[in-house]
């Protein structure tokens, strides 16, 4: 894999998720419907799930490719980025009900 294609990795996956909190968020706002409410918690559990399994999965390609590992943990530092963004979230969803 090329170094672009792993960032975007960490880029799309980002975009991704944040972009599902947004509308889960936004749309609850909004709209008061549940399902949106919902829906974010469900992000909040898969959402985090599958994000881990995408971090391990650079990590073990970093410790397999060393020349790539730099890069690798850049993908994983804009995967993290959203914690802190979640869990704002949460708490306004939490405060909300």
């Amino acid at each position: 894999m090329k170094d672009h294609e792993i960032i975007n990795i960490g880029k799309g996956l980002f975009g991704f998720c944040f972009l599902l909190g947004n509308i889960c968020l936004f749309g609850y706002l909004l709209t008061r419907d549940e399902s949106f409410a919902i829906g974010g918690y469900l992000l909040l559990i898969f959402g985090s799930l599958f994000n881990l399994v995408v971090i391990l999965g650079l990590i073990m390609y970093g410790f397999i490719y060393h020349e790539r590992s730099k890069v690798c943990f850049k993908a994983i530092g804009t995967l993290l980025l959203n914690i802190p963004i979640a869990i704002v979230y949460a708490l306004i969803g939490i405060n909300l009900n």
